[in-house]
């Protein structure tokens, strides 16, 4: 097949997908569930990919002690929840800088963490 023959192809399905949804009833209800069924495939993507991750460089991990393991961790998961919450944080006036302030010890647990992990 020619590949300006499938590139009309595919133009046209998601062209057709685009009409459904903006002109049948309920298909602005489909593409939420869609949207939302994709949401859930990039979080499990994310989950396997952490988990391959910290199967690979389990040794590394433990190899950096409790302490800036704890930071590591620490620091990630205060950086997820500055990510998370970042929208309603900033919706408030204590909220802003209690942001800069989470995303700012976030990066200075993993600062600490890459400064041992560079000392020899």
């Amino acid at each position: 097949m020619d590949s300006q023959l499938k590139t009309a192809r595919n133009i046209a399905i998601v062209l057709a997908i685009a009409a459904a949804v903006y002109f049948l009833p309920g298909g602005g209800r489909a593409a939420s569930t869609f949207a939302a069924a994709l949401w859930v495939g990039f979080g499990l993507g994310i989950g396997y990919l952490a988990v391959r991750l910290y199967r690979e460089r389990r040794v590394w991990l433990y190899g950096l002690g409790d302490r800036h393991r704890a930071l590591l961790y620490g620091g990630i998961a205060t950086g997820v929840f500055a990510y998370v919450g970042r929208a309603r944080m900033w919706s408030s006036e204590v909220g802003k800088p209690a942001w800069f302030v989470l995303v700012g010890c976030a990066l200075y647990s993993l600062f600490l963490v890459y400064r041992h992990v560079r000392t020899y």
